[in-house]
């Protein structure tokens, strides 16, 4: 176990920016890491190994901006021919997957924030890529030796936003019990997501993903000697501020997975407007959370978006009036790991941190999109 702590550092936002009820969260961040698959192909490799011919879906491919993914491909026989996976195999594929990159994220995590695994107190784990009863959060406790009384929640079936919405929750749980870590872990086996077929709609949705799995440690500021045992001595992450949320009702329907009969598997569908109805949406959700702070987007030092592809990522930077370099980490990410889903924004935080350019009092957004539609946010404080 770890050290009593010190007393919290001081806060630097300005209480006259912050009007009643917007402060939701006093948790910080106080670690981060990533985990991928063994093998990484090039979108060519992939057109290759696939013996894809068909120059609309070769376009879609090499037009994705997308330069390299990981990915666990299926089995081949003896000639080489690519086998077909069944639902169950692809289940079995998810789960050990997700347990190997979640449990190598968390590890790296607690290490970055100098923190035990014993200190574990809650952990939350989000997936859309694959369904376990018992869910992965009892299956990482047993397999990492976290102690059994770690409190957990799964969310699932979320989508590519869902990282937001499980953060929310682990930084509430956080800010309830000051002092002590909770874990929040996304991970995504889209290996264990794919429908090889001929259709147009699936090579947009074969073109685009990748498996990954990010992990983020926060803790509440305790009151100096009110700490409880196993609570981090330093307090220098930046701190959540404050969640927004917005359903796109209108299209529900853009983004689902659903059983496909013909393949007897589930399978993902993608609407191409998808990128027109997040970016027209972009700015009210975004003005709504700095609203509040009495912020405006210009006082956004660093903005972290999920990177959902290329026509989704220009499409909220041309609507929030950003810069390409705004977006360099979204775009970056996108580039050589493909749509991670749910953990896709932690990747550019992560890269965000290895450039140590973020300094004390500066604001950051964190936005991811999916499936309902669905617009989350989040505003945080170094």
């Amino acid at each position: 176990m770890t050290t009593v702590a010190n007393p919290p550092s001081t806060d630097v936002i300005e209480p006259s920016k912050i009007s009643p009820g917007q402060l939701l969260t006093s948790a910080r961040i106080m670690g981060v890491a990533t985990a991928v698959t063994g093998s990484s192909y090039t979108q060519r490799e992939l057109l290759d190994i696939f013996e894809i011919s068909d120059p609309k879906v070769r376009s879609v491919f090499l037009n994705s901006a997308i330069e390299r993914r990981y990915l666990s491909l299926p089995p081949r026989d003896e000639e080489g021919t690519i086998l077909p996976e069944a639902q169950g195999e692809l289940l079995d594929k998810h789960k050990e997957l997700a347990l190997d990159m979640g449990a190598r994220a968390i590890r790296t995590c607690l290490a970055n924030a100098g923190i035990d695994v014993d200190d574990i107190a809650y952990l939350c784990v989000t997936t859309t890529t694959g369904f376990l009863t018992p869910g992965l959060s009892a299956l990482l406790i047993r397999s990492m030796g976290l102690l059994p009384q770690t409190s957990r929640v799964d969310v699932v079936g979320m989508g590519c936003n869902a990282g937001l919405n499980a953060l929310q929750a682990a930084a509430g749980w956080a800010t309830a019990h000051p002092g002590q870590v909770a874990v929040m872990l996304c991970v995504e086996a889209c290996s264990a997501a794919y429908v090889i077929d001929s259709t147009l709609r699936t090579a947009v949705v074969n073109s685009l993903f990748g498996d990954g799995a990010a992990a983020v440690a926060l803790v509440a500021d305790p009151s100096g000697s009110s700490a409880p045992r196993g609570t981090p001595t330093r307090f220098d992450g930046p701190r959540i501020l404050g969640f927004t949320s917005h359903l796109i009702t209108d299209a529900i329907d853009a983004m689902r997975y659903e059983w496909d009969d013909a393949q007897n598997k589930f399978s993902f569908y993608l609407d191409p407007h998808v990128p027109y109805v997040v970016g027209a949406h972009a700015e009210q959700v975004v003005d709504r959370l700095l609203s509040g702070a009495g912020l405006r987007r210009s006082d956004i030092s660093h903005w972290l978006v999920h990177s959902g592809g290329k026509k989704v990522i220009d499409a909220v930077r041309i609507n929030l009036g950003l810069t390409r370099h705004d977006v360099r980490h979204t775009t970056g990410v996108l580039r050589d790991y493909g749509n991670l889903s749910s953990g896709s924004f932690l990747f550019s935080y992560e890269r965000l941190l290895q450039e140590e350019v973020a300094t004390t009092g500066e604001y950051g957004v964190l936005m991811t999109m999916g499936p309902g539609s669905t617009i989350e946010t989040a505003l945080i404080q170094w």
